[in-house]
């Protein structure tokens, strides 16, 4: 099976409420879709958002790196050298996380077709069930409380709720979004670097003090606080998790020496792909460190992807935050994982089992 055709799209598709983190504000959902032909007429998919303030990459920047470079290149290939193939994706061009996600993930679609089986069994097999969380957006504290309330409606038994933009005012806002949900379901927080080592330790402590306990604390500082990590995490007793501190192998390698975090959170944006996310869950497992499957704003395609990772890693990926699909007002991906709320499935169609897409405007 070799490449003979590579064609690129963008999808978009409307979120069911305005999505609100410390670092932006998101309406719609944006993402390039790369479609991978072959001479046996077997079709891969790969998806990629664009996430300037976190990956530094833009709709034009992911689709310049597939069109100009990476895409290209890969025609004529023998999707049989999976590794050689990610190889070359992961060394075409420096940074360009999503669009190398976006490679690799068709690249891993059609070896599983190839091999006729669901991708989750070509990476190491596992039960084809997860329970996603669902994030919480910040807001206004009585919107919070409405939609965690609405969450644990549809079924959500885990909220990651978004804090960090009014730092002042959050100890207030978690401690009533806590009475709120009242062990109805667990709560992660997450600061996306909006809080310094020492506002996170005044935080954290006064909630502790007074309550249950909470999930995690997913990245409360800067990125590149490495020494901020490590004085949060010997200083509060809930567990640190390390988002945008930990892209790659080495990063996480550092951040696991150094005790800087208790959990790691794999996102195939930050790593470049499903190569070398595996390779950090290889490590963690290696070395005592849970992990989370995350996501960006990402539509069926990517998701999906990293749904099948998460399954064929259940032994050291234990919590999952892949509510991309869910997030948005429909998904148009037919793909052979179910994203019902809480609940992902998957079926044992071959690779992604992407039967139908709709919604994806297909450039020239």
């Amino acid at each position: 099976m070799r490449i003979t055709g590579i064609s690129y799209g963008l999808l978009r598709i409307p979120l069911r409420t305005p999505f609100k983190t410390a670092l932006r504000t998101v309406e719609t959902m944006e993402d390039v879709v790369i479609r991978v032909e072959t001479d046996t007429g077997h079709v891969g998919y790969g998806e990629a958002p664009p996430t300037l303030a976190i990956t530094g990459d833009s709709l034009e920047s992911i689709l310049d790196a597939l069109r100009g470079t990476i895409g290209p290149a890969l025609l004529g290939r023998d999707i049989n050298e999976l590794k050689g193939n990610c190889t070359f994706v992961q060394n075409a061009m420096p940074k360009n996380t999503s669009a190398k996600a976006a490679a690799e993930i068709a690249l891993y679609d059609l070896f599983a077709q190839q091999a006729s089986k669901p991708l989750y069994q070509v990476l190491g097999g596992g039960i084809p069930h997860l329970l996603t969380d669902l994030t919480i957006s910040v807001n206004d504290t009585a919107s919070m409380i409405a939609d965690c309330e609405a969450a644990i409606a549809r079924g959500f038994k885990a909220l990651k709720v978004k804090v960090g933009k009014d730092p002042e005012n959050d100890i207030a806002r978690l401690r009533d979004i806590r009475n709120a949900v009242a062990g109805r379901a667990s709560l992660r927080i997450d600061a996306n670097q909006g809080w310094s080592a020492r506002h996170t330790l005044t935080v954290m402590r006064a909630l502790e003090a007074e309550g249950g306990p909470f999930d995690l604390i997913e990245q409360p500082v800067p990125a590149d606080d490495i020494n901020g990590l490590i004085t949060v995490r010997a200083g509060i007793r809930t567990p640190v998790l390390a988002d945008e501190s930990a892209f790659n192998l080495q990063q996480v390698e550092n951040i696991v020496a150094l005790g800087a975090a208790d959990i790691i959170n794999i996102k195939l944006m930050k790593t470049g792909g499903l190569s070398q996310a595996a390779a950090i869950a290889d490590f963690c497992a290696g070395h005592d460190t849970a992990c989370m499957m995350g996501c960006m704003l990402e539509g069926g395609i990517s998701a999906a992807a990293a749904v099948h990772l998460a399954i064929a890693k259940q032994h050291v990926i234990t919590r999952i935050d892949l509510d991309g699909p869910t997030l948005g007002a429909f998904n148009p991906i037919d793909s052979n994982v179910l994203f019902a709320d809480s609940v992902i499935s998957v079926s044992d169609r071959p690779g992604l089992g992407i039967t139908a897409t709709s919604h994806i405007h297909w450039l020239d």
